[in-house]
């Protein structure tokens, strides 16, 4: 068994890890019963305008995919020090966050999180799998969501037919993968770092009404942060890959 990560945590069940590539998160999310008329795409800039001009707006997640690094388990420690474990519930709930008990499952918790808030769970089709799911999960607390994941048999599916699907050859459960998804969403009015393995999610500051994930207000209180701190760790460079759920162009 490899040794527990970030995107690996102690437990007994593990999936393949998901490649973070647009048409693998699309295929996986409308197999589950995200509307067609939503789709990933890739965001090659974070800073130059004609670049991001490619991307439909409005832009309803990020997820974020990054190697694991010290400054970014430090600082995960750090700022989760001082938190209770997260436990929301039910319909007044601001947010629908979901705990990460599944070996390299960061990405499908990524996606979860994508399409459970905001106004993407509006294009979720109702009475599919998906619907279902999300329905069934907000009324639970944290560890029973938890428990909902890893007890679904048409989630486990679905991502083990997309993990199978992608451009690279896909490596195994049980391989220590150092890769790892975050994904930002708005909902309630604020902009929210969603990430399975910290304590519960994280509210990053309020976004006005036209202001969606990709609007300057919330890249600066959002990922180029979350950049800037592991560049300026890693002396000027830093990997990483960013798609974003939008219309469906196709």
């Amino acid at each position: 068994m490899a040794a527990p990560t970030p995107s690996s945590p102690t437990g007994p069940k593990r999936f393949i890890p998901l490649e973070n590539n647009p048409a693998t998160m699309t295929t996986l999310l409308h197999t589950l019963g995200l509307s067609p008329t939503l789709a990933f795409h890739d965001v090659y800039s974070l800073t130059d305008p004609d670049l991001l001009a490619f991307v439909p707006r409005p832009a309803h997640a990020l997820l974020l995919v990054f190697p694991v690094s010290k400054t970014y388990e430090s600082f995960r420690h750090s700022e989760d020090a001082g938190k209770k474990e997260y436990d929301g519930k039910g319909d007044e709930e601001e947010i629908v966050w979901y705990k990460q008990t599944i070996g390299n499952a960061c990405g499908l918790i990524g996606l979860l999180h994508a399409v459970s808030n905001g106004e993407a769970r509006d294009f979720v089709s109702k009475g599919s799998d998906l619907d279902t799911f999300v329905k069934d999960a907000v009324p639970l607390g944290a560890q029973e969501r938890a428990k909902l994941v890893e007890n679904s048999d048409v989630l486990e599916k679905a991502h083990r037919d997309a993990a199978n699907m992608g451009d690279t050859a896909a490596p195994g459960a049980d391989d220590d993968v150092d890769l790892h998804y975050v994904c930002f969403v708005k909902s309630s009015g604020k902009l929210w770092e969603m990430d399975g393995r910290r304590k519960g999610p994280l509210a990053r500051g309020s976004l006005g009404e036209g202001e969606d994930v990709l609007s300057e207000k919330a890249l600066d209180i959002g990922v180029r942060p979350f950049l800037k701190r592991e560049e300026e760790a890693g002396e000027g460079e830093v990997r990483f890959s960013l798609i974003c759920l939008a219309e469906n162009l196709e």
